[in-house]
């Protein structure tokens, strides 16, 4: 990994237009490299209130990589890497519920991966992880999301499961239909693996999540269309920059009393002894000792 002295607790991966925040000062890109390959971009760290926050856009700028083709592990490892302990992940979704309407922001509770052709773990060759993810979103970080959400006065529904597809293509209806059936709320295409790797991580992490339309399964609305997607993200950029301006003195001060942090504690099942040299040397930054 490619050495810095940047630091940052604080980490936000979204699309473009975050890194620019009005107010963002004492600006620097960080070039990084890890085990895991290159991150989705150059890493923009900056201040909030002097608090120290670094945004990565997740398709890298201009929107190059497909959700299948964002290097997850690289992304978290590289946050990880600076120091990151908190990460507020902001995404588009569509709505799979009437009530949960175009410009309204969801802080779901629950994922369901639905993908299929992601790396999800940072284990692997001679070591293997079983991390437990129950509650896949760190529900302390997601309360101060919603509550900042509000306090901007955005529309926000707290808790709902999210469902992540492989994509890049939109559902069909017939599989619009059968998620709404299984009862998921919202879904998207980069949610997992994130949230796990996250957890693999040691990181809080939890989503903003932006309803930018109402997937195929709606008869009365029209298809989901990237323009479509596009028009209700830019409409709800200020709201996103305004929260998480509020946010992050909030979560720079926030005595953190879940157990994100301590995830590996009981996740590991191999054997020291039987750890290859190098797999150890690969995850050290995650399991330290």
């Amino acid at each position: 990994m490619s050495k810095t002295d940047v630091y940052a607790a604080i980490g936000v991966i979204g699309g473009s237009g975050l890194y620019q925040m009005e107010g963002l000062e004492d600006i620097q890109e960080v070039h990084l490299s890890t085990p895991y390959g290159d991150p989705s971009d150059s890493i923009v760290v900056g201040k909030i209130v002097d608090v120290p926050v670094a945004f990565l856009p997740r398709h890298g700028r201009g929107h190059i990589h497909t959700p299948t083709e964002v290097p997850y592990r690289a992304n978290i490892y590289a946050l990880k890497s600076l120091g990151v302990t908190q990460i507020i992940s902001i995404s588009a979704c569509g709505s799979l519920r009437e009530s949960l309407k175009p410009g309204h922001i969801v802080v779901p509770d629950q994922l369901f991966d639905f993908t299929k052709d992601r790396e999800r773990s940072f284990f692997g060759d001679g070591l293997v992880a079983h991390i437990s993810v129950p509650d896949p979103f760190c529900n302390e970080l997601s309360t101060f999301i919603a509550d900042a959400t509000e306090a901007e006065g955005g529309i926000v529904h707290r808790g709902g499961t999210f469902i992540t597809i492989e994509g890049p293509r939109f559902s069909t209806k017939a599989e619009s239909h059968v998620f709404r059936a299984w009862g998921m709320d919202i879904i998207g295409m980069t949610a997992s693996p994130e949230a796990y790797l996250a957890r693999e991580a040691g990181i809080c992490y939890s989503t903003m999540a932006h309803v930018t339309d109402y997937d195929v399964w709606h008869e009365s609305e029209e298809p989901v269309t990237v323009e479509m997607i596009i028009t209700q993200l830019l409409a709800n950029l200020e709201l996103a920059q305004n929260v998480i301006k509020r946010l992050i003195p909030q979560l720079n001060a926030r005595a953190k009393t879940c157990t994100c942090v301590h995830a590996l504690n009981s996740a590991l099942i191999t054997d020291p002894n039987r750890v290859p040299p190098e797999t150890q040397e690969r995850v050290r930054l995650l399991t330290g000792k």
